[in-house]
């Protein structure tokens, strides 16, 4: 039976010690070959996690096991086993996207790294802008070329921050349906950190659901979805992150604490960026009005009646 691709045993990091933790106590056990995902809100402990897995931050507390390596004792060899992808970390700007590229196929002694690059830039449709600096992109470009630069070794581990950030519509569609084939034709396992409910339902075998640093629940999809008597895992992430977990403040006149307001707002932000249909752009701020609306609706409906669509665009 092969080795768990990651195994987190009491994982904790915490910042300051009069501050709150940003992870406490996380335990789960990846199999390999697997894709699951790590779904919350902003803050709830997501990237902080895939820090501590990729050993660039040092955990407060617990253990992280990787493809049957310690990353306290041994984590190089386990890095030289998997990547990670993130939009919002910067390759360097002056290098065109084949020396960037070039530079992570050193580091990992790719063999045949020319050949690997030609790959990918065909697989990742980069050869427009394969000798372009890398600072002239445009950022669904940049977030290609980030993973591009995550597949350069092979890994039988990928972590994957927000992937399909900054991307439209299709071409974020495109791009999963490409990390469903790598991970099919490799066995690779994957680990997804995101906001957008329809990318985990699509491509997560289990979900861990994540607040202030906490599993608050976690299955597969369809489990979720059926345990909170919803459509999807959108609905779900409404539901679950929102009452489940905890973030009404009834001494409010808008029952929901200044934390949750930052979340509904952010949620529908990501949304609508990720899930509004491409529209002309004399119709775009109807349209989203329209989305807007809808959300509230539904979230009100959710919510059982503690706040009706007028107290919560209130309370945004």
């Amino acid at each position: 039976m092969p080795l768990p691709a990651i195994q987190a045993e009491g994982l904790t990091k915490t910042y300051k010690d009069s501050d709150p933790p940003a992870v406490a106590g996380l335990d789960f056990t990846q199999p390999a070959g697997s894709t699951w995902a790590l779904l919350g809100g902003n803050g709830a402990g997501k990237s902080t996690t895939i820090a501590m897995l990729l050993g660039l931050l040092i955990p407060s507390g617990g253990r992280v096991v990787v493809l049957g390596h310690d990353m306290a004792r041994d984590r190089f060899a386990a890095l030289a086993r998997m990547n990670f992808s993130s939009p919002y970390v910067a390759l360097p700007h002056r290098l065109t996207v084949r020396e960037n590229l070039m530079v992570y196929a050193h580091l990992y002694t790719v063999p045949k790294a020319q050949e690997r690059i030609a790959e990918l830039a065909e697989r990742l449709q980069l050869t427009a802008f394969l000798d372009r600096p890398a600072g002239q992109l445009s950022a669904g470009q940049k977030t290609r070329v980030a993973i591009a630069k995550s597949l350069i070794n092979r890994p039988e581990l990928l972590l994957l921050d927000e992937p399909t950030a900054s991307l439209d519509p299709d071409t974020g569609d495109w791009v999963r349906s490409l990390l469903e084939d790598y991970r099919a034709e490799s066995g690779a396992a994957i680990l997804l950190a995101s906001h957008n409910m329809a990318e985990v339902e699509r491509l997560a075998g289990h979900v861990l659901m994540l607040k202030g640093g906490r599993i608050v629940d976690q299955g597969s999809p369809n489990d979720l979805i059926a345990r909170y008597g919803r459509e999807d895992l959108e609905q779900v992430g409404w539901l679950g992150l929102i009452r489940a977990a905890e973030l009404f403040d009834p001494r409010q006149a808008v029952p929901f604490s200044a934390y949750a307001r930052r979340h509904i707002r952010g949620s529908i932000l990501h949304y609508l960026r990720d899930r509004a249909p491409l529209v002309r752009p004399s119709r775009r701020m109807q349209e989203q009005r329209h989305q807007r609306q809808r959300l509230l609706q539904s979230l009100a409906s959710q919510l059982g009646g503690a706040a009706s669509p007028e107290d919560l665009q209130r309370a945004l």
